[in-house]
């Protein structure tokens, strides 16, 4: 399976996905990595292994449609099978999803549909989550849809909040989570394992 890593940040989902393919845990290869953010950690470590990466903003461009398109070739040229958003900050386009319809998985820090929507990232969603007292959050892999954080549920686990746990705490034990269970949730797709029923995935 061919995936593509959209990232805004530094990449560490894109590491754990790259260490599961090292260490033959994951049947796919990474072949291409976009990023909206020139400064991406990830990009440089894309560079360090090897794997084409491509800086694409919509400040680049005349209009949105002119955006998507050159982001769809990329695609294209890279014969992409699987789409892979490890923190990329930029909503996809409703053109985008209906080319890889049930392609695209994302990993958001949180049990959705708990925590999760517009503004709904990074540490503003651990905040949230000590602020409304729930004693166990978590990861959850989804697959994208056209409203943020409500496409169907592939994988989630849990982890318990702790009395002492601040934002920053609780994200590192999240972040642990989601390094986990996104390459485990890539493997059943690289293998084929997905049945999906309406709003609802079966790993087989």
């Amino acid at each position: 399976m061919n995936i593509a890593v959209f990232a805004s940040g530094r990449g560490s989902n894109f590491e754990a996905i790259l260490s599961a393919i090292h260490r033959g845990n994951l049947p796919a290869r990474v072949c291409v990595v976009i990023s909206n953010n020139s400064g991406a950690g990830a990009l440089e470590v894309a560079r360090t292994r090897n794997i084409p990466g491509y800086h694409i903003s919509q400040r680049q461009f005349p209009s949105e449609d002119a955006f998507v398109a050159k982001t769809i070739s990329v695609l294209q040229d890279h014969n992409v099978d699987f789409v892979a958003l490890a923190g990329y900050m930029k909503k996809l386009s409703p053109k985008l999803i209906g080319r890889y319809r049930n392609r695209i998985a994302n990993v958001h820090p949180a049990l959705l549909p708990a925590f999760g929507g517009p503004g709904m990232y990074g540490i503003r969603v651990h905040e949230a989550v000590l602020q409304s007292g729930v004693k166990v959050t978590g990861a959850t892999v989804h697959l994208v849809d056209e409203e943020y954080d409500r496409g169907p549920i592939v994988m989630q686990k849990i982890v318990a909040v702790s009395p002492t746990d601040t934002p920053v705490t609780l994200a590192a034990k999240v972040l642990e989570i989601e390094h986990e269970i996104y390459p485990l949730a890539l493997k059943a797709f690289a293998e084929k394992r997905i049945r999906i029923q309406g709003n609802t995935v079966w790993i087989q």
